[in-house]
């Protein structure tokens, strides 16, 4: 079991956890499960103690806050401290402050510190900590940590999709009419236009949509079958590595349309009974396209 850490870097060092030049995915997934644990301590101390200095980013309605700044530069410092050679991509910082990730078995961390800012700085309880570990370009593990409620989804590559001890296997629906599918819109005004008109071509199609504004945590509510399905339009590296990972090791078929990878033009996370009948709609709807 492994044991929760505090916000400092000093606790991933006591927890002993010195992963090795050339890990494997189980100790990566160790390491990422303590410091996110850590940075969701921080992201929710700095909520109760109120959200401060709120930006935009690329439009009005796309806010960062102190909170995800310092979360990020929290996580990069503890993984710094165990792996100082490794790449870190994330949300707020880029590639700027982490390693270089060169060379074979090489690896790189893609972290989101919130996944949800805009719920984060309303006060609902969905907003996440996503810190998953690529090696050599494949993600081999990944945690979203739920900062809010302390929910906590893990993954391997290969090691399968894991929630409380129990594997996940997705959801058991095969009618698409009987599926409840979860989706996500973008900040830029006219791409949720078109997102809307996707959803209201769909919403008939399906018993009903959810939107819950973190699309890590809408990864692995699809990955435990507590929504049937997903998809979304424009997500990034951060918003689908850690949660992807989850949902294709609960058997979920993860991609984007047409055999495309996963990816900013779509992505889409079913099980496999659902799959084929989600994407021939959402092909028909045009939901890749748009701005």
């Amino acid at each position: 079991m492994i044991p929760a850490c505090g916000a400092d870097v000093a606790a991933v060092r006591e927890g002993d956890v010195m992963v090795s030049s050339q890990p494997s995915a189980d100790e990566l997934l160790e390491l990422a499960v303590r410091v996110a644990r850590g940075a969701a301590d921080t992201a929710r101390r700095m909520r109760a103690e109120g959200v401060s200095a709120v930006a935009t980013k690329s439009t009005v309605t796309d806010v960062v806050t102190a909170a995800d700044r310092a979360v990020e530069m929290q996580v990069i410092a503890a993984l710094r401290e165990v792996r100082p050679d490794d790449a870190v991509l994330g949300e707020e910082y880029g590639a700027a402050a982490g390693g270089v990730a060169s060379g074979p078995g090489s690896v790189r961390w893609i972290l989101d510190p919130i996944d949800g800012t805009v719920n984060y700085l309303y006060g609902l309880p969905q907003y996440a900590v996503s810190l998953a570990a690529e090696v050599d370009g494949v993600v081999v593990a990944g945690v979203v940590r739920n900062a809010a409620t302390g929910d906590e989804w893990t993954a391997t590559r290969g090691g399968g999709a894991w929630r409380d001890g129990r594997r996940l296997a997705g959801s058991t629906e095969t009618d698409l009419g009987q599926a409840l599918v979860a989706t996500g819109f973008g900040y830029d005004p006219a791409r949720r236009s078109h997102q809307a008109g996707v959803v209201a071509g769909l919403i008939a199609h399906v018993r009903d949509i959810r939107r819950f504004g973190a699309a890590a945590l809408d990864l692995c509510l699809a990955a435990e079958g507590r929504v049937d399905a997903y998809y979304e339009k424009g997500l990034n590296a951060w918003d689908q590595a850690a949660g992807g990972l989850v949902a294709t090791e609960a058997g979920l078929v993860f991609s984007g349309l047409d055999g495309a990878p996963p990816g900013p033009d779509l992505v889409i996370a079913a099980p496999p009974a659902l799959f084929a009948p989600l994407h021939e709609r959402l092909a028909k709807l045009d939901a890749a396209g748009g701005p």
